[in-house]
């Protein structure tokens, strides 16, 4: 109950329990009687530049250093942060641009009850760590200060509280001085991150230990409110992470799902390490700097530009990725040098040229982000248009430190909770985003639903194409079997058969690639068959005139085998790039050939054989030999070479090559000769 009194009251007891400042010849003495009273150490503070361990020394002469008030004014709050209660520091009270070691002293009369103790609280904002001695003793430290001197490791602001020793044995009433002392170091980083930057930027508290203990508790809650924003950020932008990638798997033609979960997962690791950096002490100011300031956001500003270019499918200008590429690593070498996250070996005025570099690269991705907007205000008025204030209030935040600079203030605090510009941004980033890509998933929806239906009909018109029924070739008994790899194939054959003269034309073949693009292109091959083989049946003349029409089509490439069967038996036969067939298991001696659609001059291999009664000829796509195992073992040729040592159906093939491991189509054909031609026309 006594606590919770304390607390209530504390925004007063400063002002009410402080006494006035007693001079003495060698400085300001102050003079505090405790109840159960937390008192602000405004001042006097005497303070210098520099380091010397002896100014720890509770009779160290500090008579001629400056003096120094904490007083925050009126309505005060950091221009960067938003805290209420600020102090300027020590660049603005005649050392700009100074950074490095400094201290403060002041001595504090209390007087205290029998049995109570008390307890100072540090800082709740300085730059950037300190340590804190009372009467020459090391009481404690915020920030990680080495035990053979040098440099610390340094934190984001956070509650820190020291016991102070008791003076008088703590059995009786007593008044004692304590001489406190804070040796203040401040990162050159500082300098560019935050103005007004330097030393303590609020006061220490003293009071009762037990009042102290909840004070320490309820101040935490001063940086948990202030960064939960942060931590809903990560929370909500690793959802939409997942979400997106899930819509890669959906839809893996639209790239812009890719972009965004990368985004969208950067986005979320920044709010991690901000929230890491306020509530824990496992990121040094360093490693929290390179992390998120050179690596993490430049790919977070180069990637938005990158998103709503791919979003909007915008081709022009081409250079543009390589050009934001550039300036995404121009970006992240200007803050690591204009960061001064480099000071020992980079200067001061160095590096704030290059956070001058810093400032106009952000520039110009802003000026990017809002082009890329307006072009797709221009080819999609509506998604343009929602896009667009998301699109500025992105590249707005990532002047937060400037505007903070100029005194605008980008943080505000309702019910506690800080919200930043960042924050805003985020917020209205993610509601456009969520309506954008529910009519984008729905768009998808409806092209894979129509591009299901195209498939259907390709291979509706695929089964048109290549014959389910064979023709009646008297003399010749005829099967195939067609696998193909996918709804459509890639693989083709046409049986023509000539009743004028008995003959029949034989053409079977394999086009490049696979699905609907496969199958559109078979349907080219199939009707320049047929309507070739009207005006002339010899083979070589319709490899010549498959070879014209595909010539000129790009990547249109077609293997293709085509013979002629009279009604002698004597066999002409042509080649493109194709598999030989096999006679009686042996395969046929062919000279290799280019495929179809090549070279417009291309030369294909003919020869001429008799088939004689009894002889079977099997013709087959190379999906037969290229079908592979988990293993990655090939079918391959000896497997064919020895099935076909026995009388084997085409279908006995195309099934153990399809239970092998299908990789690509298989098609099979047999044509064995069961009498002569020429008594089974007549």
């Amino acid at each position: 109950m006594r606590i919770a009194l304390s607390l209530l009251l504390l925004p007063l007891l400063p002002f009410s329990t402080a006494a006035q400042d007693v001079p003495t010849p060698a400085a300001p003495v102050r003079s505090i009687t405790f109840g159960q009273s937390v008192v602000a150490l405004n001042g006097p503070w005497k303070f210098h530049v520099g380091d010397n361990p002896q100014w720890a020394d509770p009779t160290f002469d500090d008579s001629h250093w400056e003096t120094v008030d904490l007083t925050p004014r009126a309505g005060s709050f950091d221009p960067v942060f938003g805290y209420s209660g600020y102090v300027p520091g020590w660049t603005t009270k005649g050392h700009p641009g100074y950074w490095g070691w400094a201290w403060y002293r002041i001595r504090v009369r209390t007087e205290t009850q029998p049995g109570q103790k008390l307890a100072l609280a540090g800082p709740a904002n300085v730059d950037d760590a300190y340590q804190v001695f009372a009467n020459g003793a090391l009481l404690g430290s915020f920030g990680k200060f080495p035990k053979t001197g040098g440099r610390p490791v340094v934190y984001v602001s956070q509650p820190a509280l020291f016991p102070l020793p008791q003076t008088n044995g703590g059995n009786s009433r007593g008044t004692a001085t304590q001489a406190l002392a804070f040796r203040v170091w401040m990162e050159p980083n500082t300098l560019t991150e935050e103005p007004d930057s330097g030393g303590m930027k609020s006061a220490p508290l003293l009071g009762e230990a037990g009042v102290m203990a909840a004070h320490y508790q309820a101040a935490w809650l001063v940086p948990i409110r202030a960064h939960s924003s942060a931590a809903i950020d990560g929370a909500l932008f690793l959802l939409l992470a997942i979400l997106a990638a899930s819509l890669v798997l959906f839809d893996s033609s639209d790239p812009v799902y890719l972009w965004l979960a990368g985004i969208f997962l950067l986005t979320a690791a920044e709010a991690t390490l901000v929230c890491l950096a306020a509530w824990t002490q496992w990121l040094g100011g360093i490693t929290f700097s390179v992390t998120r300031g050179v690596f993490v956001r430049p790919l977070i500003l180069g990637g938005w530009v990158m998103v709503w270019w791919v979003w909007f499918r915008l081709r022009r200008p081409a250079w543009l990725p390589r050009v934001i590429a550039g300036l995404t690593l121009l970006y992240m070498l200007s803050n690591a040098l204009g960061e001064d996250l480099f000071f020992t070996a980079i200067p001061h005025p160095v590096g704030v040229a290059f956070h001058s570099v810093s400032l106009g690269i952000r520039l110009l991705f802003l000026l990017l982000l809002i082009d890329v907007a307006i072009e797709g205000v221009r080819q999609q008025r509506w998604e343009g248009g929602l896009a667009l204030p998301a699109v500025v209030l992105v590249g707005m935040a990532q002047f937060e430190n400037e505007l903070g600079i100029l005194h605008i203030r980008t943080y505000w605090f309702p019910f506690g909770a800080q919200v930043s510009l960042g924050d805003v941004a985020n917020f209205v980033l993610v509601a456009v985003l969520a309506a954008l890509l529910l009519r984008r998933a729905l768009l998808s929806v409806s092209r894979q639903r129509e591009m299901a239906l195209d498939v259907k009909q390709a291979q509706e018109v695929q089964q048109v194409l290549i014959p389910m029924a064979l023709p009646q070739v008297p003399g010749l008994a005829i099967e195939s079997e067609y696998r193909p790899a996918r709804e459509v194939g890639g693989d083709f054959f046409q049986i023509i058969p000539n009743p004028a003269d008995g003959s029949v034309l034989i053409v079977v073949g394999d086009v490049t690639g696979h699905g609907l693009k496969a199958g559109m292109l078979v349907a080219l091959m199939v009707g320049a068959i047929r309507s070739t083989s009207e005006l002339n049946a010899d083979p070589a003349f319709l490899l010549n005139a498959l070879n014209r029409r595909l010539c000129g089509r790009g990547r249109a490439h077609a293997t293709c085998l085509a013979l002629r069967i009279p009604a002698d038996g004597n066999v002409m036969l042509a080649n493109a790039g194709h598999l030989p067939p096999y006679l009686n298991g042996k395969e046929l001696p062919m000279e290799g050939a280019l495929p179809l659609g090549m070279i417009e001059s291309a030369q294909f291999s003919v020869m001429q054989f008799r088939l004689a009664p009894a002889d079977t000829l099997m013709l087959m796509s190379d999906g037969v030999a290229e079908a592979q195992d988990e293993k990655g073992h090939l079918f391959g040729f000896e497997r064919i070479h020895a099935m076909l040592q026995t009388r084997v159906t085409a279908a006995e093939i195309a099934t153990a090559a399809q239970n092998f491991g299908q990789q690509d189509d298989i098609s099979v054909l047999s044509v064995t000769r069961t009498a002569n031609l020429k008594a089974a026309i007549a």
